[in-house]
């Protein structure tokens, strides 16, 4: 570990003092006796019916208080190594279609393959979507299937196991390993999915031309802020840093590079990968935290927005496999604003939300709870909540031609003003953040960046309680020539 790593795990371990809330969460059981729990997921018509998923290739649904099977494609499902049945997703017309999607590891082949495929009702006969070789290590296999705000199937790979990516996959385009892909589960043709129209990557030839991000080592969980889209993405490190990757709706993180193998965190990693050398621009992470100082495993979680859980609203919760700890973090100044929510879970596996934002923990030793907050989760009335009021953002420069290597002034706005004073507003140079400034009194922003090149810029601004999330239109500025001398 460098001595800025080292200074770090210090600073954090300094934060961790005090860093509890004054009201802890409570941890409600609302099922037992699984075997190997490792996901939980609801109706998306009914946040009563609950989806719990078993490692082996059970999946049991809870309703009214009872457990009972639901479907089970434990024939198919291989659990050597970190495989399994790693999670589900059921589709937004589950009520009316049935449909949901599942991600296994299979028995074809050891080590064994990823499975994507999708499933109607209690069948236990898939069709498969898509088939990912996985060889010679049986860890790394990701995990996450979650539905897009856009209405479209992400999946999240790991990079195929072993020290430093050995199989040379999180930054090989050729390859769909330590990936965020991105389909439509839709046939077209005798394709038996759609590659969506926006895929960064479309011109590659299939099924390449299904990856949305790259440069991850193993994603296991990750999840959209169900306001405002934001993609949230639990990174699980090496040896020195866990990580929390982030991604500001309504990019979500397109064609990004988290930057795995040549870099743990935000800092470089030793790799004997050649990809390394030319790779980037890559993002950094949002957040991380020292491994083994604070935990061995980061389980990402999701950003609370469901109802009764106090100034936990808005913050984004995780937790570890190995402390088992529930912390949460904001996302301005997220390493300041880390702390203990005061509940731990033994052999913490997932969480999972349910379809009106209550949150939930999977113990891996059997138990399944809901995350409480001070006030009773009352689904009814975040049901009836108003929608979102629409904003706007403005976006001016005070110069639209500017000398090479100069800065010029750029201004956003975003109205209505009325309690949006503080909120932050983000700028955006294509898809790489320059920076996020608070809105002041008269709900202005400015920013100073420096042009090296035409550059295309946009202001982005976040959903909250009263309005809707808003993205400004593309305002270029060109570099000016120099007039000769003489």
């Amino acid at each position: 570990m460098t001595w800025t790593g080292k200074l770090a795990v210090v600073i954090a371990a300094l934060l961790l003092v005090g860093a509890g809330r004054a009201e802890a969460l409570t941890l409600q059981p609302v099922g037992s006796g699984f075997a190997s729990p490792i996901y939980v997921t609801s109706d998306p018509g009914n946040p009563d019916r609950l989806f719990v998923v078993e490692r082996g290739g059970a999946i049991q649904l809870i309703e009214n208080g009872e457990v009972r099977p639901f479907a089970s494609i434990s024939s198919r499902v291989s659990t050597d190594g970190e495989g399994g049945l790693l999670s589900i997703a059921l589709s937004p017309d589950f009520a009316s279609s049935g449909r949901y999607f599942v991600y296994y590891t299979g028995k074809e082949q050891s080590p064994a393959e990823i499975h994507v495929a999708e499933l109607v009702g209690t069948s236990s006969t898939p069709r498969n979507l898509l088939t990912i070789p996985h060889p010679n290590q049986d860890n790394h296999y990701g995990g996450q299937l979650q539905f897009g705000p856009e209405g479209n199937l992400f999946i999240a790979t790991g990079d195929g196991g072993g020290v430093n990516d050995a199989e040379q996959n999180a930054q090989d385009l050729s390859s769909l390993l330590g990936k965020l892909l991105r389909i439509n589960p839709n046939p077209s043709g005798s394709a038996p999915y759609t590659v969506p129209a926006g895929n960064p990557f479309a011109a590659s030839p299939a099924p390449y031309d299904t990856i949305w991000s790259y440069g991850l080592r193993n994603p296991f969980r990750f999840s959209f802020d169900r306001l405002g889209g934001d993609l949230w993405i639990g990174d699980v490190g090496q040896d020195d840093w866990e990580e929390v990757d982030f991604a500001a709706a309504p990019a979500v993180g397109i064609g990004a590079n988290y930057g795995w193998s040549c870099r743990e965190g935000n800092e470089s990693n030793p790799t004997s990968d050649p990809a390394c050398g030319s790779a980037g621009p890559f993002v950094d992470p949002i957040f991380q935290y020292p491994n083994p100082a604070q935990g061995c495993a980061i389980i990402g979680g999701y950003v609370a927005r469901g109802p009764g859980l106090g100034d936990l609203w808005g913050r984004y919760l995780y937790g570890d496999l190995c402390s088992g700890n529930i912390r949460s973090f904001a996302l301005v100044n997220p390493g300041l604003t880390d702390r203990y929510e005061g509940a731990s879970v033994g052999s913490l596996n997932s969480f999972g939300e349910d379809s009106c934002g209550r949150l939930y923990a999977v113990s891996g030793d059997g138990p399944v709870y809901r995350i409480d907050g001070p006030q009773a989760g009352n689904c009814a009335a975040a049901e009836a909540a108003p929608p979102l009021s629409a904003s706007f953002v403005g976006i001016r420069a005070l110069r639209r031609k500017v000398l090479r290597h100069k800065r010029t002034l750029i201004t956003a706005w975003v109205s209505p003003c009325k309690g949006r004073r503080g909120d932050p507003v983000t700028l955006w140079r294509g898809r790489q953040r320059m920076g996020t400034r608070r809105l002041d009194r008269v709900c202005t922003v400015r920013f100073r960046p420096k042009i090296n090149r035409r550059s295309r810029f946009r202001a982005t601004a976040k959903a909250d309680e009263t309005y809707a999330a808003a993205i400004s239109r593309k305002l270029t500025v060109k570099v000016k020539k120099r007039r000769p001398r003489g």
